[in-house]
């Protein structure tokens, strides 16, 4: 027997607790594996206080994200002892997740950790993390410089925008932070942002074509701010869109596109291949200063997981919330 945060639907409604799992419900892998820590993400939010339709089979194990040591493996690339990172695919929503002291994985879908960081870290970044790093990327691929000009940032608070705002500036680029919570601005400027901005002055609905301003944006907010962001974005710049915490429309016009020459780049991370995922962690590695993950980062028990999941759908929290799994 293990212990899972399990989300069920009955008669009697919904209910997410904490629950004594056989390992014989576990679904079939190829890669039986510990789970030291997991995480809590938007989409775990919205699934363990059922505020969104993400969960599609009941009972379901909450947890998209989670890191720990393989404890079996039939898979050629995973050893015994060999320690995971595992990120989407649909975890928590349409299989059972990793909020849970076991996990029944795919080889082909898992990370191996990079040497830098421990499984806690690991989760400190999760798949919020992981998808800023997936921003950056595209930004640089479509030829956004330091010396482009200004980055913005929204939702800058959240675990997407916390961790873009830190990775963005040890890279050395001018970054604007767009937030509603006023008091978090010296957070935002030590993690790394130049200056900070009331996101009110995005949200509403505005003019289809505005002041140039940004060489590039990293949108985890989507609706109006998403829209008056591309208005605002410089001539050839960049548009990374992965989030909708606002709204999933996008109530915008074509003429920042045709008229500006700006890149609206979708972001995916729940289904992007493993060799992007590979690339990612490694730029992880590589560009997130440890110090400044530490800074965003609060650790819990899964015991409390459920509350942590309410502080979070009601803005509650800044940055990453660590799950820890393990007694």
């Amino acid at each position: 027997m293990f212990k899972a945060l399990q989300l069920q639907k009955t008669e009697a409604g919904f209910q997410a607790a904490i629950s004594d799992v056989d390992e014989s419900q576990l679904p079939v892998g190829d890669v039986r594996g510990r789970v030291d820590y997991s995480t809590l993400n938007y989409k775990d939010g919205l699934a363990i206080t059922n505020r969104g339709p993400v969960v599609r089979a009941w009972p379901m194990v909450a947890g998209i994200d989670g890191a720990g040591v393989v404890t079996q493996s039939s898979h050629p690339d995973w050893q015994v002892g060999e320690r995971f990172i595992h990120n989407g695919w649909g975890y928590g929503e349409t299989c059972w997740g990793l909020m849970a002291e076991q996990a029944s994985l795919q080889g082909d879908q898992l990370v191996k950790l990079p040497a830098a960081f421990t499984t806690r870290q690991a989760m400190a970044i999760g798949t919020a993390g992981y998808t800023a790093m997936l921003c950056v990327l595209a930004l640089e691929q479509h030829g956004v410089t330091p010396a482009s000009g200004e980055i913005l940032v929204t939702g800058a608070t959240g675990g997407v925008g916390s961790t873009a705002v830190a990775l963005l500036g040890k890279l050395g680029y001018k970054v604007v932070a767009a937030t509603g919570k006023a008091s978090e601005a010296a957070y935002l400027e030590q993690l790394g942002a130049s200056a900070v901005m009331d996101r009110a002055s995005l949200s509403a609905p505005g003019k289809p074509l505005q002041k140039e301003r940004w060489a590039g944006v990293v949108d985890a907010v989507g609706s109006h701010t998403l829209a008056n962001a591309c208005a605002q974005t410089r001539y050839g710049g960049v548009v990374a869109a992965c989030g909708l915490a606002q709204g999933a429309d996008f109530p915008a016009t074509v003429m920042p596109f045709i008229l500006r020459g700006i890149t609206l780049a979708g972001v995916d991370s729940v289904m992007a291949p493993l060799a992007r995922r590979q690339l990612a962690w490694q730029r992880l590695a590589q560009d997130l200063d440890p110090a400044k993950l530490e800074m965003m980062t609060e650790e819990v028990p899964l015991a409390r997981a459920a509350e942590k999941a309410e502080d979070l759908m009601s803005g509650k929290v800044r940055g990453r919330v660590v799950v820890r799994i393990q007694p």
